[in-house]
């Protein structure tokens, strides 16, 4: 099982921090930076919206809402090995393989993070769901982003998906899952796909009836 560890040369990860906290770098994206209040978390702001536009919609029709969240395996590496202009512009090449992918123009691919994409589906089942991130990771493949620093030899992304059936008032929960599964997926190795499946069970709460 190839698994993505903070463990390692204490001086390799002196230069990730040092890197990753250099004066002047920009804070994550989503985050707002410390003694600017003009500085707004947009793409935070847009994922938000998104979800609760999402909610909305599959409350009201009465259908699931999946969220798929992406980050790019090996990143801290990944940073460190090629530098933040190289590491922006394989973003984008991402984002620009990613977005023609989707099922309805009024789904995009969000930035999330400093290395992370998420979409928001609404009225999505599942197992569509999953062949939509099947063709992303296809799509990502042939794109063929050197990564020295992966096995895989290219860039990869891990990803996690999760699917509610909202009811009542807004919840962030299936993002907070859908982050929790890519991080599951990281531990099991490279451009690895976790589910989780929030949506109550009919047959089990019979049974424990």
């Amino acid at each position: 099982m190839n698994k993505v560890t903070m463990s390692g040369n204490d001086g390799f990860w002196a230069r990730v921090r040092s890197v990753l906290g250099r004066s002047g770098a920009e804070p994550a994206y989503g985050v707002s930076a410390v003694g600017n209040p003009q500085k707004k978390a947009r793409p935070a702001q847009r994922i938000d919206e998104e979800l609760r536009r999402g909610w909305v919609e599959a409350g009201q029709r009465h259908v699931s809402l999946c969220v798929l969240a992406m980050e790019l395996d090996r990143y801290p590496e990944y940073f460190a090995a090629y530098g933040r202009d190289e590491v922006e512009h394989s973003l984008d090449r991402l984002l620009e393989t990613i977005q023609p992918l989707m099922p309805r123009e009024s789904v995009h691919c969000l930035r999330q993070g400093r290395s992370g994409f998420v979409l928001v589906l609404p009225d999505m089942p599942v197992l569509m769901a999953r062949e939509l991130a099947s063709r992303i990771a296809k799509a990502i493949r042939q794109e063929n982003l050197p990564n020295k620093e992966s096995h895989a030899g290219q860039v990869t992304l891990s990803m996690g998906l999760a699917v509610t059936n909202p009811q009542g008032g807004f919840d962030r929960g299936v993002l907070h899952n859908a982050n929790q599964a890519v991080k599951r997926a990281q531990r099991r190795g490279l451009a690895r796909l976790e589910v989780t499946d929030m949506r109550a069970k009919p047959e089990k709460r019979k049974k424990a009836a």
